[in-house]
């Protein structure tokens, strides 16, 4: 197969979620859930797992913006801002549940909104480019 062929096989769940918003809101609704259900839970200690904090933050709200990203690229800063409060209140909001709310944290999820926009945008493009 030459890379040519590759690139619709790779990138039919892609279109599928292109093409179908609902889809999209769902995926980034069960993000959503995830993220604030992981973020509120109390815990003694953090869970040893691989990469730093920030990393998992930058991940977690990529792939919550992502989504919506790619199915509405024009709507891109009015979906993007309630994903950006998300993450503020949560911070906001940790250290009533015994965890530590930090500003790093807070600018780790806003930076993962604005990579998850931005990437599901450039892939609404360049998976069907008009």
């Amino acid at each position: 197969m030459t890379p040519f062929m590759l690139k619709p096989l790779m990138f039919k769940p892609l279109t599928l979620i292109k093409n179908h918003p609902p889809l999209a809101y769902a995926l980034s609704g069960m993000v959503a859930v995830g993220i604030i259900w992981l973020s509120l839970t109390p815990l003694d200690e953090l869970p040893p797992v691989p990469g730093g904090d920030k990393t998992h933050h930058l991940i977690a709200y990529s792939a919550l913006a992502f989504p919506t990203a790619l199915a509405k690229p024009r709507l891109i800063v009015p979906l993007a801002m309630p994903y950006i409060a998300m993450g503020g209140v949560i911070e906001w909001i940790q250290p009533y549940v015994n965890r530590y709310g930090e500003m790093l944290d807070f600018l780790a999820n806003t930076a993962g909104v604005i990579i998850g926009s931005w990437a599901g945008w450039a892939f609404n493009r360049w998976i069907d480019p008009a």
